[in-house]
């Protein structure tokens, strides 16, 4: 293998399915490509075993022309970058070192931008491209496509607003072009150090807009809401499990003596919080279908505003309030999940496994309605229900 062979290599494991979302390198296995959360091992071009050798070798071709990775990865045993295929398609890429070896895991970042009707993102996400300001922040595991959203919002606004936007992602993913607005994308590593350096720099580029591609640490948080109190929106992600783990989650990243004031400033400056779960999608067969996600919205609303203000209580979450303000255009996970399992969308067992209280989201789904009395795991049948009606159903309904 040399630096010329790796194209080929990806090209023949791009070809095994269009649902590919990750390819894998790692000593003493195959390459591997992700689909559907699952990893399947193949052979391009007669590779089977990859031997220290080999990753090293795949690792030092993708850090051609990144000294700066190359740096970091000796620094502290890991990097980010970005990978191009011409013609093709675009990689974020983490390289990492593991007992010794190099192991190489590389995202397919899909071909052009990605739109809120084309990822079938609820219709009320449309709605950040109007705001003047404050934090909206996707949240969710690794994988369940957040870049995507994100990218589908600034694709939103650059097709509607004339603003200046500044991006600052390691690495950059979507390759925005200038359309009515004006998009300059800084990657970390290349054009910018780090996210906090990147980001006060922003703030005398006169941008109307400030992406950042994950809110990581106390120092990156602290300035955003700075540029958000300052009238600028700020779109960004952070790895939580659901929209109230988020709100924890930033004001944990400050002292104690300090929460109430955090939660004031959070309180006045959040716009939308939006999370997202992969949970695996049947066919009509019954077969497995891929993946759908169920997304949980959380919008700023005087009760969401009060609720961050003075702490969570008995009759006062979050969750209440996702819960009961579907007309304001909230919608919590268990509701959304709900609806899939109803629908036969997705298998109740990966529904429950998926929700945020499987106990009560199984209470809730006894009796549905299908003609048939509906068998709960533990195989007690119960009396079936009228389902809700499908008009009241909004969700993301985003194969991956």
């Amino acid at each position: 293998m040399s630096y010329f062979d790796l194209p080929p290599v990806l090209e023949r494991m791009l070809l095994v399915s269009n649902r590919i979302s990750d390819l894998n390198f790692s000593v003493g296995a195959p390459p591997q490509v992700e689909m559907n959360g699952e990893l399947n091992s193949v052979q391009p071009l007669g590779l089977e075993r990859l031997t220290p050798y080999h990753t090293e070798i795949i690792a030092l071709t993708l850090l051609r022309g990144h000294p700066d990775a190359t740096a970091k990865l000796v620094r502290s045993g890991s990097c980010d970058l970005s990978y191009s295929l011409p013609s093709r398609t675009r990689f974020r890429v983490n390289i990492f070192q593991q007992r010794g070896t190099f192991s190489i895991v590389m995202r397919v970042i899909p071909n052009g931008v990605p739109t809120i009707a084309s990822l079938k993102l609820p219709t009320q996400l449309a709605e950040t491209a109007e705001l003047r300001n404050g934090i909206v922040l996707i949240t969710g595991p690794t994988g369940v496509g957040k870049s995507s959203t994100l990218a589908a919002i600034l694709s939103q606004i650059n097709q509607t607003k004339r603003h200046h936007v500044v991006t600052i992602e390691d690495p950059i993913e979507f390759l925005h072009a200038h359309n009515l607005s004006t998009i300059n994308q800084r990657e970390i590593g290349t054009d910018a150090q780090d996210f906090p350096s990147a980001l006060r720099a922003a703030l005398r580029q006169a941008p109307k807009v400030i992406l950042i591609g994950e809110m990581r640490d106390f120092e990156t948080t602290e300035i955003a809401l700075e540029a958000a109190e300052t009238g600028h929106l700020v779109l960004s992600s952070m790895h939580t499990i659901d929209a109230a783990k988020t709100i924890d989650r930033i004001i944990g990243l400050y002292p104690k003596n300090e929460e109430a004031v955090i939660r004031t400033r959070l309180s006045q400056t959040f716009r939308f919080i939006v999370s997202q779960r992969l949970i695996p999608r049947l066919n009509a067969d019954g077969t497995s279908g891929g993946r759908i996600a169920a997304v949980e919205i959380l919008k700023s609303t005087p009760r969401t505003r009060e609720y961050i203000k003075e702490g969570e209580s008995n009759g006062k979450s979050l969750l209440d309030a996702m819960r009961d303000g579907e007309l304001e255009g909230m919608q919590d996970f268990d509701s959304v999940i709900r609806k899939l399992i109803e629908q036969k969308i997705v298998a109740l067992e990966d529904g429950l496994t998926f929700a945020t209280n499987s106990n009560n989201l199984m209470l809730a789904l006894k009796g549905l309605s299908s003609g048939e009395d509906f068998t709960m795991p533990d195989n007690t049948p119960t009396a079936p229900v009228k389902p809700p009606p499908t008009s009241s159903i909004s969700m993301l309904n985003m194969i991956e």
